[in-house]
């Protein structure tokens, strides 16, 4: 692959991906997130794979969708392109990813990092969508995760005028989940995908599965689908080694089965 590095056990059961294009601080363009998912396509079918990490460098996550590639083009070219069909599979991932950012995490790059399940980021990360500044608006989910995530009145005006916000406000408004300082936010991220990875990777799923379902249904019908995934869980080696285990009080021993 030509602008990601994968490297599949990076620490045990947690594979990193890393965005590369430095000189263009990560810009995502189509070959880019055509590399994204199907390197998460591998990482999702492979068994000693419990949970992903995405990452750029310490001055951009990334900074936004590559504006070369889309300024020439038409409506119909860019629903002929259909580059966000991209963006469905890498949100259709089962294992949890987990976005360490540091630097700027702008437009297409705040909206992967709002993909992910999890954010960790550095004291430098700024986040934002500056598209209204191009002309246009958010188009990967930017309007709608953000919104959802920090409210309407914070997102409105973080759409409407492009302004960014800093590590620091992004986690009081709830849109990532800590702030360390810029040389461990990495690592950081490290001790949080192995903390997942040591849980059951059939209860991972599922539970990553129901949360996401909250965001795309009511009240009732969110409790039943919950309650389908708990029923489902028993169908699993997991549960009765991780009842066993607590029981005979001794760590479990997850298989994913």
């Amino acid at each position: 692959m030509e602008f990601i590095l994968v490297t599949p056990q990076a620490r045990p059961h947690v594979a990193l991906i890393q965005l590369n294009r430095p000189k263009e601080l990560n810009a995502l363009n189509l070959q880019l997130m055509g590399e994204m998912r199907d390197a998460l396509k591998e990482l999702d079918d492979n068994d000693e794979v419990r949970a992903i990490i995405i990452t750029g460098n310490e001055r951009a996550f990334a900074a936004g969708a590559d504006i070369k590639q889309m300024a020439g083009k038409t409506a119909i070219d860019m629903l002929n392109i259909d580059q966000f069909s991209t963006w469905d599979q890498i949100r259709k991932t089962k294992k949890p990813i987990i976005a360490a950012v540091s630097g700027f995490a702008l437009g297409g790059g705040c909206e992967l990092a709002m993909t992910c399940d999890m954010i960790v980021a550095s004291e430098t990360a700024q986040f934002g969508q500056p598209e209204i500044k191009i002309g246009v608006m958010p188009g990967a989910g930017g309007t709608q995760r953000l919104t959802k995530a920090i409210g309407k009145a914070k997102a409105m005006e973080m759409v409407l005028t492009g302004k960014f916000m800093s590590a620091d406000e992004a986690e009081k408004h709830g849109l990532i989940n800590r702030v360390v300082p810029v040389e461990l936010y990495l690592e950081e991220a490290f001790k949080l995908a192995g903390e997942v990875a040591q849980m059951s990777p059939v209860a991972a799923k599922l539970a990553k599965e129901s949360v996401n379902r909250s965001f795309e249904t009511n009240l009732d019908e969110g409790l039943h689908f919950e309650r389908k995934n708990f029923y489902l869980c028993f169908a699993s080696e997991d549960q009765t080694e991780g009842m066993n285990a607590f029981v005979e009080k001794r760590k479990p021993e997850f298989k994913g089965r």
